[in-house]
């Protein structure tokens, strides 16, 4: 087997190219627009299956160095605490805490299909824990930090690759499952975004926007330095955080700093330049995104899903179908029925079964063809990013014990 390891900077140009492949494809087919699949994800998945091919046909396995990757995430969550309004905040409030019992329920709900599935079929022990609320809800990160405490103590020797593959197969189907769920709740109910808000993530096509919100090399710069600034004191305050023996991720931290900033500083400095809700901050805030989503698709090594089985992936339809009836009769209705309800309801798939960039992702491809949604860019974040990773810790102890 060769191994071919692409340096970062040649990461970052590859993703680029992968989005302008997903936007071609886009174009060309026409349901991929009309389900509101992410660009990056279209040529994510692309990209990624010319590593499987690589893999299984050229025996090479292809390493992207992802450095970058992690800098992107913190820029675009710090951008979504700059656009975070203390208006918005108390708005989301009650939404917030629905969502969070919404959340906790599913992760209930997730665990009970992994256990029960797992017991009808068959599988050894420990594996309800890796096909439920570890690889799906928790995502990648969350796998890797229990996999060798499962392998030790249910003597599960691929614990690791079984929770990275069912991690993995999870964030392809919340790529996909998002947008159309969204689809079919907004042209069933007939909605719509707010066409007098300017949105969080990508440009608006309105004209006469204030003059603060041009683009243009000094404003860019501005919102550069403004996000820099942030995201040191977010650096300085999660190694505070740490000492506390509080495990947050750094992303959370960067998003909470910001949100303190946006909504102190334009009020002791009114005549200083900040950029919520400015174009310039939308379009850092879309690249970000997008070239982000673009690294962690194309880098994902579909090889590791032939470890699953087939009884595996029965598992993971389970939890799909009951990911998507959950988001469809459950979150929907619960967050009101209205336009933030059916954007909402696109994220969850996110925090069910991918993870909280790919819930982003979702909701910005729903946003940028129906309209804004800034609640929901504000609440659903803090749910499945902060609430939910405490709440999922208690509940794998408690399957692992």
């Amino acid at each position: 087997m060769t191994t071919i390891e692409t340096p970062g900077f040649l990461t970052f140009t590859i993703a680029i190219v992968v989005f302008f492949v997903g936007s071609g494809l886009n174009r060309i087919v026409g349901p991929l627009k009309r389900w509101n699949i992410p660009e990056a994800v279209t040529g994510g998945l692309v990209a990624a299956l010319v590593t499987l091919i690589a893999y299984r046909v050229f025996d090479t396995a292809i390493v992207f160095d992802l450095d970058a990757r992690d800098m992107l995430l913190l820029y675009f969550f710090t951008g979504i605490g700059l656009n975070a309004r203390l208006d918005d905040l108390k708005a989301g409030g009650k939404p917030l805490a629905i969502l969070l019992v919404l959340t906790l329920s599913f992760l209930i709900l997730q665990n009970v299909i992994a256990a029960g599935s797992a017991a009808l079929l068959g599988l050894p022990d420990g594996l309800a824990a890796l096909l439920g609320s570890v690889s799906l809800i928790g995502g990648h990160g969350t796998t890797i930090a229990w996999a060798p405490l499962i392998a030790n103590r249910f003597g599960l020797p691929n614990a690791l690759e079984i929770g990275i593959a069912s991690a993995t197969l999870g964030l392809v189907i919340a790529s996909l499952v998002g947008g159309p769920v969204a689809r079919v709740l907004i042209g069933r109910y007939k909605l719509s975004g707010e066409a007098t808000e300017p949105p969080s993530i990508g440009l608006p096509d309105a004209p006469g926007m204030p003059r603060e919100s041009s683009i243009n090399h000094v404003n860019l710069l501005r919102t550069v330095l403004i996000l820099n600034i942030a995201i040191l004191i977010g650096f300085a305050l999660d190694q505070v955080v740490a000492e506390t023996g509080i495990k947050l991720p750094l992303f959370v931290v960067c998003l909470l700093v910001a949100i303190a900033m946006t909504n102190t500083i334009p009020r002791l400095l009114p005549n200083m330049f900040w950029p919520s809700r400015s174009r310039s901050l939308a379009l850092i805030s879309d690249l970000s995104l997008n070239v982000f989503l673009a690294m962690s698709l194309m880098s994902m090594q579909l090889w590791t899903l032939g470890g699953l089985g087939p009884a595996l992936i029965i598992v993971l339809g389970l939890q799909t179908v009951a990911a998507v009836l959950y988001m469809i009769f459950v979150v929907f209705p619960a967050m009101g029925r209205d336009y933030q309800a059916a954007v909402i309801s696109a994220g969850f798939s996110g925090i069910s079964l991918g993870a909280t960039p790919t819930a982003i992702a979702n909701m910005t491809a729903v946003t940028k063809a129906h309209g804004p949604a800034p609640t929901a860019f504000i609440i659903l974040p803090l749910v499945s990013a902060f609430f939910i990773d405490l709440a999922n810790a208690l509940a794998i102890s408690f399957m692992v014990r």
